[in-house]
């Protein structure tokens, strides 16, 4: 069997991601389970397993009509979508997500009530995917009333420089650079991104980092025979709202409460008249 981690972060752990931006988690699940969550995705890629509302994209190597759109609905059973989000609503994705690890992280440095932002499957297809430029996750382009700090991203597979495997510069999570959306320019690239401090994070299957969403971070195409498939959660504090909407997002810690239920809770408290006491 391998190793896994314990069920709490170290203060070191923590030390180092606070200081560097990311740390290594290694291995947290058995390889039972992260099988179990391959197959599922593969499921749902082909519409075996199904979920209203999930958000799903096409890989442009799809060649499908609908390759590249981006909405809540399947476009077709192909091993070739390039993201799938809201995975929150799939029992075993869920399970990982709540995994005891995971919920002392977020307790540590988020709060004690949790909500994802998105949890969303990442696919790079057997020689192809896309390449993903230099970006700060939620720099400018999330719009949420508290800035998202942290996010656990899981290889499915092994990722290696040949398919695409996570780039990152250590430190670059102390300030928002980018002017305006999430992209570096080209400039910014060069002074904060150059050759000589990117690290290529090389994963096996069930590998995990921790990662402050702030860290930058890029990834190539695939080269390879073989997809290069990533599970990528962003916690959130469960207060956190879209500035230009108002709504929230769905609570995983300390219970798993759907956006639609919190939004009826949020209401019948609204609704409820208040006893005065004296």
């Amino acid at each position: 069997m391998l190793p896994l981690h314990a069920d709490a972060l170290t203060t070191e752990e923590l030390s180092e991601w606070e200081d560097v931006g990311f740390i290594r988690l290694g291995h947290v699940a058995p390889e039972s389970e992260i099988a179990g969550l391959k197959d599922r995705i593969d499921e749902i890629m082909l519409g075996e397993t199904t979920y209203d509302d999930m958000l799903m994209q096409l890989c442009p190597s799809s060649g499908m009509e609908l390759a590249g759109e981006q909405s809540k609905s399947f476009k077709g059973a192909t091993l070739k979508y390039r993201k799938i989000q809201d995975l929150e609503m799939d029992p075993l994705f869920l399970e990982y997500i709540q995994k005891p690890l995971f919920r002392d992280i977020t307790n540590k440095i988020i709060a004690n009530a949790v909500s994802v932002y998105r949890a969303m499957f990442f696919n790079k297809p057997a020689g192809e995917g896309v390449t993903i430029n230099w970006h700060q996750d939620g720099a400018g382009g999330w719009n949420l009333s508290i800035p998202p700090k942290v996010t656990i991203w899981t290889a499915l597979d092994r990722t290696t420089l040949a398919n695409g495997c996570l780039q990152l510069v250590a430190g670059t999570h102390r300030e928002i650079i980018p002017e305006t959306g999430d992209l570096l320019s080209d400039e910014q690239i060069a002074i904060h991104a150059p050759d000589s401090k990117r690290q290529y994070i090389e994963m096996e299957a069930g590998e995990v980092v921790l990662l402050h969403n702030w860290a930058l971070h890029r990834s190539e195409t695939n080269s390879t025979d073989g997809p290069r498939r990533g599970f990528s959660v962003c916690y959130i504090d469960a207060e956190t709202t879209e500035r230009s909407s108002g709504r929230g997002f769905p609570q995983v810690f300390p219970d798993y409460i759907p956006v639609a239920s919190k939004a009826a809770t949020q209401s019948q408290n609204l609704q409820t008249p208040k006893i005065a006491r004296w």
